[in-house]
């Protein structure tokens, strides 16, 4: 598998098309776009925070490679946000293409206004702190708003929602997703010109 070619396969896919052929890796759908027009492809790099533990969310900053998606298991903590502006500054300057939080966020504005994509499930103003507890877990499977990911997953997120999927699965399904969305101008062409709905679509 040419993982490179699999990348630009894939940032031209829709995504939805990819929920006609899948039915696993799609995250809750409260997980939003806190920035919004974005489409993100990078592979995942995995934190399970515990304890709120601000210290633990700056040692995976520092792992980020580029092209990487800080991917963040709050351990059901929803209350506390783990990534902010400084968050966002950090992970973009390293070269992440993205940062998904199943739980809060905060500075809403200053991350709309920097541009990287970060989906979360809201905002929130209460803060992780630097505890320093050193129970929190980097690069091991973590549980993501319903779905398993593990370290170098593919993490696809836009608009619509998140997807998270391993490679072979990806790879298995991108030519039949490309020739769908390939075929959908012409289905859209033939219901606005007045075609029976019965003769373009399966009925």
């Amino acid at each position: 598998m040419d993982e490179s070619k699999l990348i630009e396969q894939l940032k031209e896919v829709s995504f939805p098309t990819l929920g006609h052929f899948l039915e696993e890796g799609f995250a809750d759908s409260q997980l939003r776009a806190m920035v919004p027009n974005v489409k993100v492809v990078g592979r995942a790099l995995t934190l399970k925070l515990v304890g709120a533990d601000a210290i633990a969310v700056n040692q995976a900053l520092a792992l980020i490679r580029p092209g990487d998606v800080l991917v963040i298991d709050t351990d059901s903590d929803w209350r506390h946000a783990p990534v902010g502006a400084v968050t966002s500054c950090a992970a973009s300057c390293a070269g992440a293409v993205g940062i998904v939080v199943d739980g809060a966020v905060t500075d809403l504005l200053e991350l709309r206004e920097a541009g990287l994509p970060v989906f979360a499930r809201g905002t929130s103003l209460l803060t992780t702190k630097l505890h320093g507890r050193g129970d929190s877990q980097i690069n091991q499977p973590i549980h993501c708003a319903g779905v398993t990911v593990n370290p170098g997953d593919l993490v696809l997120a836009d608009d619509n929602g998140v997807l998270f999927l391993d490679w072979s699965t990806a790879a298995s399904v991108i030519e039949q997703a490309l020739a769908s969305d390939r075929a959908e101008p012409r289905l859209l062409e033939r219901l606005r010109s007045g075609e029976p709905v019965a003769q373009v679509l399966q009925v």
